[in-house]
């Protein structure tokens, strides 16, 4: 008898998902995703809403869901349904909540020994409580228990994440609905990989996003839109659980489509993508494309004494074959050695409109070093005064470079002179005056 139980549970939850995934290839969905751990979620289904007033469920809403963002609509007639009343169900199956639901009641356990015990249940949160025909009390270990044997399911246990309302409806049962919600547990940002040909002159730049989905839901063939920017929020966002993540790569084929949308860009997917709950999916953003670059290397001795950083600039054009506002994210940058390709470096970029131009910092160079003395201070009036500065730049590469070097003073400053001589495979002087008021 046992057996067939477990067997029957078994089969109607086959059951449930089957019917769930088959409605949900159904649904049109469409999930606009932004930056900062938010989420929009359209979807439209065909419902049975009961008459003149009852309640009808929505089911495989996300987990995270702010209730009081939800939005429902009749498509196919939207002045005869009323919402009167909502609740978000989100009492889910499990052993726990269905021993819960036994409080009060006669059960029967098995344990590891062999044996059986029955009795009325008064605590299942950790060891469980039993009171047996003759009112004794037994607390049990829940270790030790390998087997619970109830006569049913409880009713009212949710299987899904669901909306459920209560709705006064005038017109027909079926409809097609229209229900929208925010959600937090959605995050997407864009990563960048370049690769530099043998004379640092050409980057090859791709583009990928990666979209989080730790939601609580699956969306199945949905319409994906992107908003690259910083939005408002009225209340901060919860941060998004520590659960084990999928990582997926999807296919190429059929990218996005970027455009303006108010103050931000909207990237919108030309084709349907399947985003699964505890799942990192990585879809192409901009294919790899040949962009020039110049490698410059600039000293700031104020801030760094030893260090000259090394730089990458080239500007997002459609000549340099870009052209497209590229949103934040890391780019990992890479050079071929032999067979092989080696990490140079890696920076951040913030969402840089088409034209504008990139700087990205590479790291430091090795054979570079620079270093930064104060000759002398003087006095030039009130308000005034002057310091000369010596830079030494030490080179111990095999060919020639240009170092820009920065200086910082406050106040009204000038730099009134300043000499610059530069031997191959030796070092090079920067000397100047600076005049500064205040």
């Amino acid at each position: 008898m046992k057996r067939k139980n477990v067997i029957y549970v078994g089969a109607l939850l086959t059951f449930i998902l089957s019917v769930t995934a088959v409605q949900a290839q159904k649904n049109n969905v469409r999930v606009t995703i932004y930056n900062e751990n938010l989420a929009l979620v359209h979807e439209m289904r065909e419902l049975e809403l009961p008459k003149p007033t009852g309640v009808c469920s929505f089911r495989d809403v996300a987990a995270q869901i702010d209730p009081t963002s939800v939005h429902f609509k009749s498509l196919s007639h939207p002045t005869a349904v009323r919402v009167l009343e909502q609740n978000f169900e989100y009492d889910l199956v499990s052993a726990d909540r269905i021993l819960q639901r036994y409080l009060d009641q006669k059960v029967q356990l098995a344990t590891k020994q062999g044996g059986t015990i029955s009795g009325t249940l008064l605590n299942a949160a950790g060891n469980l409580v039993l009171q047996a025909e003759d009112g004794t009390v037994k607390i049990l270990n829940s270790s030790e228990i390998v087997a619970t044997d109830l006569p049913k399911l409880p009713e009212g246990l949710i299987t899904r994440p669901t909306l459920v309302w209560l709705v006064a409806n005038d017109g027909p049962a079926k409809q097609r609905v229209e229900v929208s919600y925010l959600t937090t547990g959605l995050a997407w940002h864009a990563e960048y990989v370049g690769v530099l040909d043998e004379k640092d002159a050409n980057l090859s730049l791709a583009g990928w996003v990666s979209i989080d989905n730790q939601c609580g839901a699956t969306f199945p063939e949905a319409q994906l839109l992107l908003v690259a920017g910083s939005i408002h929020r009225a209340e901060a966002p919860r941060p998004l659980p520590k659960q084990m993540r999928v990582m997926e790569m999807a296919a190429a084929a059929g990218g996005f489509e970027e455009k303006e949308f108010f103050e931000y860009h909207l990237y919108t997917l030309s084709r349907a993508a399947t985003l699964k709950d505890r799942q990192v999916k990585q879809i192409e953003l901009i294919p790899a494309s040949q962009t020039p670059v110049k490698k410059e290397y600039t000293y700031d001795g104020s801030r760094d004494p030893k260090k000259v950083k090394v730089t990458l600039r080239f500007k997002n054009s459609k000549e340099n074959g870009l052209g497209l506002a590229l949103p934040a994210g890391k780019i990992r940058l890479y050079k071929p050695e032999g067979e092989a390709q080696v990490l140079v470096g890696e920076d951040f970029i913030d969402h840089t409109p088409r034209d504008e131009e990139l700087r990205l910092n590479v790291g430091d160079a090795f054979d570079i070093v620079g270093e930064r003395t104060v000759l002398s201070t003087r006095k030039a009036g009130d308000r005034a005064d002057e310091t000369e500065v010596k830079i030494e730049i030490r080179n111990h590469k095999s060919e020639a470079v240009t170092v820009n070097v920065l200086e910082h003073f406050y106040g009204d400053w000038t730099i009134r002179r300043e000499t610059l001589a530069v031997p191959a495979r030796g070092k090079a002087e920067v000397t100047y005056t600076c005049f500064r008021t205040w």
